[in-house]
C-alpha cells in the first residue's frame, strides 16, 4: 500500500505516480506562465515625486500582452483610478488581437533613473516602453502633461513617435504604418480607445503624437 497526499493507492494499481503528483507545466511566455516585465508595488511605482492629492488617485494595473518576441508578457501601468477599467479593456482587446506591445513598466522603475536624476520620459521612450502616469510637464511646454494626472498613456513610442516639424521623439523613430506595433486610424487599439472616450494624438493637426492617448476627467 502506497500513500500519496493522504490517499492510499494499492501497490498493484498501475496508475503512475507522476500522473497524480505533478501539475501541468506551462511554457514560459504563455498565457498561463507569462514573462514578467514588471512586478512593482504601488509605492515603488510612485517613487518619483508627485503631489499627494494626485498620488492618492493613482492605481497600478497588471496587464498581459504579446510582446515583439511573440510571447505573452505581464507588465504594470499606473493610471488614475477611474480609468482602470478602460485600461483593462484596452489591453484585453490588444491581447486578443495579438497586437504587439514591447513592454509596460512604470516610469519610477530604476532603469529610468540615471546620474542621480529622473530622465524617465526619454529613457522610457528610447526603451520602447509603454507607460501611463508620469508627473511631468507637457513636451515642449510649461504646463503639466495629462500624464501628470494619470489621464494619459503612451504605447510603443519607437513605432509611434511624437512629430512636430523636424522634431521627432524618441530620436531616430520612424512612423511606418506597415510595421508591427504601429497605431493607425484603422487599428483595433485606436478604435477601442475612441469608443471609450479617449483622444488620440495621431488625430491632432498642429503635431502628431501617435503613441499618445488621453482622457480628461474632472
Amino acid at each position: 500500500m502506497l500513500f500519496l497526499s493522504g490517499c492510499a493507492i494499492p501497490a498493484g494499481n498501475k496508475m503512475k505516480i507522476s500522473q497524480v503528483s505533478q501539475p501541468k507545466a506551462y511554457p514560459l511566455g504563455s498565457l498561463e506562465n507569462p514573462l514578467i516585465d514588471s512586478n512593482m508595488s504601488l509605492s515603488q511605482a510612485l517613487k518619483k515625486y508627485s503631489p499627494t492629492e494626485i498620488r492618492e488617485r493613482q492605481e497600478i494595473v497588471e496587464v498581459l500582452y504579446y510582446s515583439f518576441d511573440g510571447k505573452v508578457h505581464k507588465g504594470q501601468i499606473v493610471i488614475e483610478s477611474r480609468l482602470t477599467e478602460d485600461i483593462k479593456e484596452i489591453f484585453r482587446v490588444a491581447l486578443n488581437a495579438k497586437f504587439p506591445i514591447y513592454s509596460v513598466i512604470p516610469i519610477s522603475h530604476h532603469r529610468f533613473y540615471n546620474d542621480g536624476k529622473w530622465n524617465e520620459d526619454n529613457q522610457s521612450m528610447m526603451a520602447n516602453n509603454t507607460s501611463g502616469f508620469n508627473y511631468r510637464k507637457v513636451t515642449g511646454g510649461k504646463g503639466l502633461s495629462m500624464h501628470a494626472y494619470g489621464f494619459a498613456i503612451d504605447i510603443n513610442p519607437l513605432q509611434n513617435p511624437y512629430i512636430k516639424g523636424d522634431l521627432v521623439l524618441p530620436a531616430g523613430a520612424v512612423y511606418d504604418i506597415n510595421a508591427p506595433g504601429t497605431l493607425t486610424p484603422d487599428s483595433v487599439i485606436v478604435k477601442t480607445f475612441k469608443r471609450l472616450g479617449w483622444t488620440w494624438g495621431g488625430d491632432w493637426n498642429s503635431l502628431k503624437d501617435y503613441q499618445h492617448f488621453e482622457k480628461t476627467l474632472k
